[in-house]
């Protein structure tokens, strides 16, 4: 089942996020590796595919897992948390509807 991660930036997160970054990648790779990554990517603070130094006010993931609990486990094991980047992460269940 595909399951929606949406995680919310800290104020002014953008040193934490360039730092842990590499890590955050990699992870994300490895999902793609798996075919189970539909979508992720960043929230820029402003009206702009490029952020600048404004940086972002969160993420967006949704990915294939096989239950809630292998989702939440997944997220609670971003290297954006160890760093502080995020002050929240909401897992949800999603359905896909578009595109078929």
């Amino acid at each position: 089942m595909l399951y929606a991660i949406l995680s919310e930036d800290i104020a002014e997160s953008l040193e934490k996020r360039m730092s842990a970054r590499p890590a955050h990648l990699e992870r994300l790779q490895a999902l793609q590796n798996e075919g189970r990554l539909v979508i992720a990517g960043p929230h820029p603070a402003v009206d702009s595919n490029t952020s600048g130094d404004t940086g972002f006010t969160g993420s967006l993931v949704i990915a294939e897992f096989d239950n809630l609990t292998a989702a939440k486990n997944w997220a609670d094991n971003d290297p954006y948390i160890d760093a502080g980047v995020y002050a929240k992460v909401s897992v949800k269940p999603f359905k896909q509807v578009f595109p078929q």
